[in-house]
């Protein structure tokens, strides 16, 4: 096995199991998961300067702009330059991606292809506690308690844009703004599609794609 640090990225729309299939490489292979979600939350929350910026967009209901996302994720991949990675929620557009061009070369892009009725329904089963991100699904990974955060007894909330009309507009966003992402890491040799509708068949394909790139913690296939 190379002793190259693995720079990876994972791609995929809102519902995909994005989210479980990182914990997944995460656990299974050592990688550090880098959510751009989670480390806007905690911009957010610490008051930094780009937390603020990004508070003024989210405040309005708008997307957080290119600028801010890139320099939020630019110093938190500079503090982990000797780290193998998972990037997850970026780069979302080309622009994104080309500030990430230029400050490392990836080995692994792979991107979640799953049914629009599968997203519809997984999402409208999601039910979020927004203070921590924490995300459960009614179907698969339910709360011990209807409605209610497993780790801190507070409520859990259904999200605006996971309700059903909402879910159709954010789907043909992504697809929009994703493909021309897509586009760019086929023509490099890097991106790994997998399609299905349920993330415990696509794991084993990711396992073994990993796999081929940085030998895993222990052997075990699915946690």
């Amino acid at each position: 096995m190379a002793s190259k640090l693995l720079r990876a990225v994972i791609l995929g729309p809102p519902g995909s199991g994005k989210g479980t299939v990182c914990q997944r490489i995460a656990q299974n292979f050592g990688l550090q998961h880098l959510s751009s979600g989670h480390f806007l939350r905690e911009n957010i929350k610490a008051n930094t300067e780009v937390g603020d910026m990004a508070k003024q967009y989210i405040g309005k209901g708008l997307l957080v702009p290119d600028h801010v996302i890139t320099r939020l994720m630019m110093s938190e991949l500079e503090t982990r330059r000797s780290q193998h990675w998972l990037l997850d929620g970026f780069p979302r557009t080309l622009v994104q991606a080309e500030a990430l061009d230029k400050i490392c070369e990836l080995d692994l892009v792979i991107t979640l292809n799953i049914p629009f009725e599968t997203l519809k329904d997984r999402l409208s089963r999601r039910w979020i506690h927004p203070p921590s991100g924490r995300v459960y699904n009614l179907d698969f990974n339910p709360p011990h308690v209807h409605g209610i955060d497993d780790i801190t007894g507070e409520p859990l909330v259904q999200q605006e844009d996971d309700k059903p009309e909402a879910v159709a507009a954010r789907l043909r966003q992504y697809k929009d703004v994703a493909k021309p992402v897509i586009e760019l890491y086929k023509s490099r040799g890097v991106l790994h599609q997998f399609s299905g509708t349920e993330t415990n068949k696509i794991w084993p394909y990711v396992y073994t794609l990993f796999s081929n790139k940085i030998t895993p913690i222990e052997s075990k296939e699915a946690n």
